[in-house]
């Protein structure tokens, strides 16, 4: 017979065994399927109970009764209860501890401040045994430790920067400053450094909270979506800023507002993102609170104290200003005090102070006519200004950038004038007279004129032809030495110069090769004759100028750097977006024409050199010779000298050209192959010809430029420009980036 091997059953059989002598009556299960009771009939057979289950209580309607003491006891009993997460075997860092307790112990950093590769900014100091018992835990200082996130990607000038940066605004190189000047020259990776600074002082201080709420970036109006997906690139979804490049004035106003009200330690967009334009214009919304720090992209905007910009930013609330720019000095001194004293006011003095203790004994100093005396004086104020101004300016040169990015050969290309070209010259120095207008170095406004038409002649006289059309001064008399038939519909390269040789350039390059070229200009008439120049030669090209939205612009610029993308020519206007452009995608560049101040290029040029290139890059510079080109170029040339002075450092600068030289602006010097190589002073040329080495041991010149090699067309490296030196190119001097690393003379 099967047994049940219910728990119940099993003690029973098990008691029986033990007693036998004791008669116990089975207990039978019910042999029906269901048991079925009388309506109202009561069971009247006692129920087994097992011994392994307890009686249940007696359920009644009526309510326990405590006494209120009883009653809040129990309640108090829950409520001490500690929280506990539900999840089985859970160990996370809360484990018994109940919500909103203060973790014990001492406060920590951030990030750890010993890992490998850790970029330590602060490091709190070491504390004796009996200090340490003496400090209150809760105002220990703690280590400041960059993001590893960030720290993994910087490379080391990179992250000597980021600690710089980080001591200037907390004030612990000039006690009572907190600005500074990044001045590296551009490819350097100043946006990445200033980001890493801002995500630093938003999230950490040496006092275990953040040390700033919100920062502002200003930057020119082309460069706010690059700034904003920079952040996105780097921070990723860590952080969320504000970008402002567009709008209507409510809109904007409503959004700086919800900017300035934010507060706490977790503000939902900490930073914003504005263009000089827009911050003018609505700088009474930003000026009505405080941010913990601003930074203003290619400062040197605020080269004049006097304008609008300068003044509404210097109106602002926030004590740590950071000031990017990789062309601190363009013009003057002046405009380098102007930075200066935004960043860090009073520690140069007054702008007539500066001038009368600092400008015009380096000026004089710096003359070719300078006596010996105001040469020493001018070296003296020189150390001066130095020392006080490197405690908050850092400078790296590009130099830096021959350890990451491929060879970089610039040249200087000068392009005789076709024989139109020289009688049009020649006729308006005759009729203008431009010379005798010229008085002890200064420009009137009728010679600014003149300027800008010889200029425009160098480019093409497609250019001035409407002026000899009206007969304007200068011009008159000039139009019967076009060739017959003339007309401005089409463009003819045989007439220009420095068109001739781009042509060459330009068929060359895509012929053996599938590199791509930007072309650089001042003028967008000139860029209207590069269109004219691309369909006539069926190159595929795109443009971009000061007409364009700033929107397409990063559109535009994105599709050229596409390996797939089938544009050849990027064309470029120098004044409407230079700064601060990426077009990786290309790896030539030609400056067709030259601009007063050297930043302007300098920026233009930069724009092929930069992280992610990873072609050999040309860049080309072409002047006319012996015209007023040259005389800019040299004009550039006492510029960057007096920049190498005072932000590079550099000693041996040769004093070139003396400020009477500018009277000889408005010359033609039909004689020479390169009037500039003329008055560089070479020293490995002999008799025209280059030497190797040179006759004295030295460099073949030590301007401000470096141009460290001439070259006729035997020793040109570059065939494309090889092939285009017949066609007008007289001389070229060039500068190799990696000199020291390939062992080059």
């Amino acid at each position: 017979q099967r047994r049940s091997l219910a728990p119940s059953q099993l003690a029973k059989r098990k008691a029986g065994d033990e007693d036998e002598d004791e008669e116990e009556e089975d207990w039978q299960p019910p042999t029906g399927r269901k048991r079925q009771k009388a309506a109202g009939e009561m069971e009247s057979a006692e129920c087994y109970r097992s011994p392994f289950r307890k009686p249940l209580a007696q359920l009644t309607n009526r309510p326990h009764c405590l006494d209120s003491s009883q009653h809040e006891a129990f309640i108090r009993s829950i409520l001490s209860k500690p929280f506990k997460v539900p999840i089985p075997n859970y160990k996370g860092p809360l484990g018994l501890r109940s919500l909103g307790v203060k973790r014990a112990g001492l406060r920590g950093p951030l990030h750890d401040p010993f890992e490998e590769g850790a970029l330590v900014l602060y490091e709190p100091p070491v504390l004796s045994a009996h200090d340490q018992l003496k400090i209150d835990k809760d105002k220990a200082p703690v280590h400041v430790v960059v993001d590893p996130v960030l720290s993994r990607v910087l490379r080391p000038h990179q992250r000597e920067g980021v600690k710089f940066l980080w001591d200037c605004v907390t004030s612990r190189r000039i006690p009572g400053s907190h600005g500074c000047i990044m001045a590296d020259e551009m490819g350097l990776g100043k946006t990445l450094q200033c980001i890493t600074l801002m995500w630093t002082l938003l999230r950490q201080s040496p006092d275990c909270k953040p040390e700033i709420e919100k920062a502002v970036v200003v930057s020119p109006s082309s460069l706010v979506r690059n700034w904003y997906n920079e952040v996105e690139k780097w921070l990723g979804g860590r952080i969320q800023p504000l970008a402002i490049d567009g709008g209507s004035k409510d809109e904007i106003d409503r959004k700086l507002v919800g900017f300035m009200n934010q507060r706490g330690l977790r503000v939902p967009s900490p930073i914003l993102i504005i263009s000089y334009e827009t911050f003018r214009l609505h700088a009474e919304v930003l000026q009505k609170g405080s941010v913990g720090l601003v930074i203003c992209d290619e400062g040197h905007r605020l080269k004049n104290s006097e304008n609008q910009t300068y003044q509404a930013l210097n109106s602002l609330n926030t004590p740590r200003r950071v000031l990017i720019s990789g062309t601190p000095i363009q013009n003057d001194l002046l405009e380098y005090f102007s930075l200066v004293h935004f960043v860090n006011s009073g520690i140069l003095g007054t702008a007539q102070e500066f001038k009368r203790h600092f400008e015009m004994p380096i000026l004089k100093g710096r003359d070719a006519d300078a006596s010996e005396a105001e040469r020493h004086k001018g070296e003296e104020r020189l150390k001066e200004l130095i020392s006080i101004v490197n405690r908050c300016l850092i400078r790296r040169t590009s130099d830096i950038l021959s350890k990451y990015l491929p060879v970089k050969i610039e040249q200087v290309v000068c392009c005789r004038l076709t024989p139109l070209q020289t009688e049009l010259y020649k006729n308006f120095l005759k009729q203008a007279k431009p010379v005798e207008e010229l008085k002890e170095g200064k420009i009137s406004v009728s010679s600014l004129s003149s300027i800008t038409s010889l200029k425009k002649l160098c480019n093409h006289p497609a250019l001035i032809y409407d002026k000899c059309v009206e007969e304007e001064e200068g011009f008159m008399g000039a139009l019967g030495l076009f060739p017959a038939g003339y007309s401005t519909k089409s463009v003819e390269p045989q007439l220009s110069g420095k068109m001739l040789v781009l042509d060459y350039i330009l068929a060359v390059t895509k012929s053996t090769s599938n590199d791509k070229v930007v072309l650089v200009s001042n003028y967008t008439q000139t860029l209207d004759l590069f269109e004219k120049l691309c369909r006539n030669r069926r190159y595929l090209y795109v443009r971009l100028d000061g007409t364009m939205s700033i929107k397409k612009r990063a559109k535009i610029v994105e599709r050229f750097n596409s390996p797939s993308s089938p544009e050849f020519i990027f064309m470029l206007s120098s004044k409407a977006g230079g700064c601060g452009l990426n077009l990786i995608g290309a790896n030539r560049l030609v400056m067709f024409d030259p601009d007063w101040n050297p930043a302007n290029d300098e920026q233009a040029m930069a724009r092929v050199w930069r992280d992610g290139q990873k072609k050999m890059c040309y860049i080309y510079r072409l002047l006319s010779t012996g015209t007023i080109e040259e005389k800019i170029f040299q004009r550039q040339t006492h510029k960057k000298a007096l920049s190498s002075c005072v932000v590079d450092e550099e000693q041996d600068v040769e004093r070139h050209f003396s400020l009477g030289e500018l009277k000889e602006l408005f010359t033609l010097n039909e004689n020479t192959t390169s009037d500039t190589h003329d008055k560089i002073k070479c020293r490995r040329c002999v008799n025209g010809q280059q030497v190797r080495p040179p006759p004295d041991g030295s460099d073949c010149t030590s301007d401000v430029s470096q141009w460290h090699h001439c070259a006729d067309k035997r020793r040109l490296q570059d065939s494309v420009l090889k092939a285009a030196w017949d066609a007008a190119v007289t001389f070229t001097f060039y500068h190799h980036s990696h000199e020291e690393q390939r062992g080059i003379p």
